[in-house]
């Protein structure tokens, strides 16, 4: 298995990636739902920072935590946007299993999330994510594994 994202047409900046994200006008409906928004990039250590906006009224159980399931989603849009930064934004990283380990409750404000890709393969790449409450505590961990696949070969279910 190869090590790096190769096939990558053009070089991008940490900056400019940071700014494409930012700007773009079609953000998944399940991103906007975790109040998602890329903080950081670096490439050179296939990481990203990312922030979310934790809403009470939508992501909540009955105990006025989060859902864990929405906790799992969060950490897949991180890890997934590592993998394709990675890409060089050339693949998208479908998560093929995901294994997440809960240490505290996430309760409702901002929270940051850190993703990052371990190994870059030919066909499969592993990740791992953590995310933090807005004092710094780490709530939850994950690892997962994911196919990485061409933009131009990706097609919609």
């Amino acid at each position: 298995m190869s090590d790096i994202a190769s096939d990558a047409p053009e070089t991008l900046t940490d900056e400019a990636i940071l700014a494409r994200f930012r700007a773009s006008k079609r953000q998944p409906t399940g991103s906007q739902t975790l109040g998602f928004e890329l903080l950081a990039v670096r490439q050179a250590d296939r990481e990203v920072e990312v922030g979310f906006a934790a809403r009470a009224d939508l992501l909540c159980n009955p105990m006025g935590q989060i859902q864990g399931g929405y906790v799992c989603a969060m950490l897949d849009e991180c890890m997934s946007v590592a993998g394709m930064i990675t890409s060089g934004m050339t693949h998208v990283v479908p998560t093929l299993e995901m294994k997440t380990s809960f240490l505290r409750p996430a309760m409702p404000g901002p929270l940051r999330g850190v993703g990052r890709v371990v190994k870059w393969g030919r066909t499969i790449c592993f990740m791992e994510g953590e995310l933090y409450d807005a004092e710094g505590r780490l709530l939850a961990k994950s690892t997962g594994t994911a196919i990485p696949t061409p933009f131009a070969n990706f097609k919609k279910a």
